[in-house]
């Protein structure tokens, strides 16, 4: 038997994002975080996740945190190993898409406060939806990492992943990753995929994978053999069920092997050691729902991350309607087909599964359609892989409807000064004007905390300095 040249896989650790995302709603805070970031950049990970994503919303709106003072405190604690962030594509990190000024501004600043990394998707898979990101990111000299947002369905076939990768290579990216947010790649389909992408293109391959349906282990296992570039892990303790598989198994799997890490074990245990009472804590306060630690078959089978199931229980819940899960479980696939089969995954696992439980408390499909339904319907997200459901689209629209063909972004005006004129009031840095464009209610809430609590410290520097120390 030939010897396997040696190719150490290369592995990004997600804990500080995506997996305490994925378990406790991003709850984790920067205080939390940071005392085990020394420890974390000595063990020669490829990339650590540590922003983007629903970090930054999370941060303002539940921890009263500023999502730009993280980044560089993370920037400063991370000397040896690169950062990296999930970016929506043209939605930047909010859920609308935004004029071009504002997403190369916020790629700036991305970089400037400590992102190496910018791993930037669409929820359509619209490639015209990423590329002022990657030019931007390409601009300023940051790593362009385009994310195929992988799903099932008759129009994703082998070669329409490949026809795409070849698109993404030309668009000026400096890496792919396919991202599979709901776990549904198996692992002799990673094979597949993972090969016929590395003879397409000569771009480094990552896989992102979840746990949710119980097969990710084995995916990542197949796709490293299959020559895949970089997977993404957790620290077990925030590790499985709807988070990645754990950094620990899958470097003792490649121990000895030609795909070898060489990782420190007992680094990685003290790294582990310093998580657990962190996510045991979540677990007793009810943060982490143990229900969210197992595995749910259900996700191949209607193709729902794990996320969108828990959304999916409290919509109905606080609808008194939680004996029609599995209705809304079955009428998921049939709204996702009629809005031209996208991938489920943020912002349009939202429309479709708000859409479904519509539909089934309503008893009567399309007799009410959310306005980010209509906004799919008429091209305000982009294009679908698949046509609309035409009797659907006219239900929703009516007759002659307004469709943009265009890119999006080509109708959107510049908005920068009009955001800048909006917030002044509270300006402290740069950067505020960007958390406010994003998130215009949630951000002015921050600034008014943030005020508030620089006055209590002024005042008690101020008492100090009076002589009057507070008992």
């Amino acid at each position: 038997m030939a010897e396997i040249e040696k190719k150490p896989i290369k592995i990004m650790e997600t804990v500080l994002r995506d997996a305490h995302q994925s378990l406790i709603a991003t709850r984790m805070t920067t205080e939390q975080m940071l005392p085990i970031v020394d420890k974390m950049d000595k063990v020669g990970y490829h990339s650590v996740e540590c922003w983007g994503g629903a970090t930054f919303d999370a941060s303002l709106r539940f921890l009263h945190e500023d999502p730009w003072d993280r980044l560089r405190k993370f920037r400063d604690g991370f000397k040896n190993t690169k950062l990296q962030m999930l970016f929506r594509g043209q939605n930047i990190l909010g859920y609308r898409p935004y004029g071009d000024d504002v997403v190369e501004y916020f790629v700036q600043k991305s970089v400037a406060n400590g992102i190496d990394i910018i791993r930037i998707f669409d929820c359509l898979n619209d490639l015209r939806n990423l590329q002022t990101a990657v030019k931007a990111a390409n601009k300023e000299k940051a790593e362009a990492q385009v994310a195929l947002s992988y799903t099932l369905g008759d129009a994703y076939t082998l070669e329409y992943w490949v026809d795409i990768a070849k698109k993404i290579q030309e668009m000026g990216a400096n890496s792919i990753c396919i991202k599979d947010m709901a776990g549904l790649l198996l692992p002799y389909q990673a094979t597949e995929l993972i090969g016929a992408l590395k003879e397409a293109v000569d771009l480094p391959i990552q896989l992102h994978t979840h746990y949710t349906s119980g097969v990710a282990s084995m995916t990542y296992m197949k796709a490293v053999e299959a020559g895949v570039d970089v997977i993404d892990t957790a620290i077990s303790p925030f590790a499985l069920g709807t988070s990645q598989p754990a950094t620990e198994v899958m470097v003792e799997a490649f121990k000895g092997t030609p795909y070898d890490t060489g990782f420190d074990q007992n680094l990685l245990a003290e790294i582990a050691d310093y998580f657990r009472p962190i996510r045991d804590e979540a677990l007793e306060s009810g943060l982490l729902n143990p229900k969210n630690l197992g595995v749910n078959i259900k996700t191949l089978l209607y193709q729902v991350p794990g996320g969108m199931l828990s959304n999916l229980t409290s919509q109905l819940k606080e609808q008194g309607a939680a004996d029609k899960f599995y209705e809304v479980l079955e009428e998921v696939p049939r709204v996702r087909k009629d809005l031209g089969e996208p991938p489920l995954v943020t912002p349009s696992s939202q429309i479709v599964g708000t859409q479904a439980v519509f539909n089934v408390l309503m008893g009567e499909r399309y007799k009410m359609a959310t306005k980010e339904t209509k906004d799919v319907l008429s091209g305000k997200y982009g294009a679908t892989v698949k046509p609309f459901n035409e009797e659907v689209k006219k239900k929703v629209l009516g007759d002659n409807p307004e469709i943009i063909t265009c890119r999006p972004a080509d109708l959107i005006p510049d908005e920068m000064e009009t955001l800048e004129s909006e917030m002044a009031q509270y300006k402290q840095q740069d950067e505020d004007v960007l958390t406010y464009a994003l998130f215009p209610q949630v951000a002015t809430d921050f600034f008014k905390y943030r005020e508030a609590q620089q006055k209590k410290v002024d005042a008690t520097i101020a008492d100090t300095e009076n002589g009057n120390y507070p008992v």
